[in-house]
């Protein structure tokens, strides 16, 4: 996107509440954080996610759908990056070169590639991921950790920081690791009540927190989080089993807005929301709330940079 997005290092300052580095997320296509965070009345876990969002990763999966339908003449990668850690690339090489790619699909933050003879491909951009179709012929550079020779084209990965991952799987059946996904949050299973239940699981914690785990929102991040919050009039910091029936409802209809208004408008043309969301004013110094003219306050909640307005999202908006 054209924006500069902050730093995604994950950092919390709330008052009165310490953060503390956990185990390693057992997620294989996860690449955030969990932090805990450690208050006298109640502790409580979080999984952060780090860049890129749901929008930004549809824009790059449909760059490889260019590759639909052909043949896989040859395969290259840089086999001792950590992006493929734990994989067979021998069985991924024999599966993939000679197959045809068939389908592909987002889920969150993560794709998946379905190849002819059987072949899997996951993958998750991390914060420095992309996908791109280069003409052939192509020789990968020194950030083309992953290239997919097709006879006019290339299907590249590319990860500077090897935040991403790669997964592959051989087999006639989905692999676990996509099937066990979440619902997305523009799913029918996305419910209110699977919703309620999940604020009640987690009713100590900031919403912004909550909005931002990956188990109940897959593919909501930090500006994503904010818009749905600010159009649901909601604030931030306020407990999620604090909300009444009316803002747990709103915060159910907008995240399912966001998330499907996100991928009709964004993802096209990796663009920028419209105007009148805050995502237009919330990197902005001095930026102002789009409904209200309000300037906007901005504080580190859940480990994230969160932008609101103190007016139409103040302290009591429940």
């Amino acid at each position: 996107m054209a924006r500069v997005m902050p730093s995604a290092a994950v950092r919390v300052k709330q008052q009165g509440v310490s953060p503390r580095r956990c185990r390693a997320n057992p997620d294989p296509l996860s690449l955030g954080c969990l932090i805990q965070f450690l208050s006298p009345a109640a502790p409580f876990l979080f999984y952060i996610p780090l860049m890129p969002e749901l929008a930004e990763v549809e824009y790059h999966r449909r760059q490889w759908n260019r590759g639909l339908g052909r043949r896989v003449v040859g395969v290259e990668w840089h086999g001792d990056k950590r992006i493929f850690r734990g994989l067979d690339l021998p069985l991924l090489r024999a599966t993939l070169e000679g197959a045809t790619l068939r389908a592909s699909e987002a889920h969150g933050k993560r794709m998946l590639f379905r190849f002819s003879k059987g072949g899997w491909l996951g993958l998750h951009l991390g914060m420095t991921g992309s996908l791109r179709c280069e003409p052939e012929p192509f020789t990968g550079g020194k950030h083309d950790h992953l290239v997919l020779h097709q006879r006019e084209q290339a299907l590249v990965f590319s990860d500077p920081r090897q935040f991403g991952r790669v997964l592959f799987h051989r087999g006639k059946t989905m692999p676990d690791w996509w099937a066990s996904l979440p619902p997305a949050v523009t799913s029918p299973q996305f419910t209110r009540q699977a919703l309620a239940t999940f604020l009640a699981r987690h009713a100590k914690a900031p919403i912004k927190a909550v909005l931002l785990d990956q188990a109940q929102f897959p593919g909501v991040g930090n500006w994503m989080a904010d818009e749905i919050l600010w159009r649901a009039r909601i604030n931030p910091r306020i407990p999620a089993g604090r909300l009444n029936a009316r803002a747990a409802n709103a915060l159910w209809r907008q995240a399912r807005f966001v998330c499907a208004a996100a991928l009709r408008l964004v993802a096209p043309a990796h663009g920028d929301p419209p105007v009148s969301w805050l995502f237009a004013h919330r990197w902005e110094k001095g930026g102002r709330c789009p409904r209200d003219g309000v300037q906007l306050s901005r504080a580190t909640i859940g480990g994230r940079t969160t932008a609101w307005c103190p007016r139409c999202q103040g302290a009591g908006k429940s």
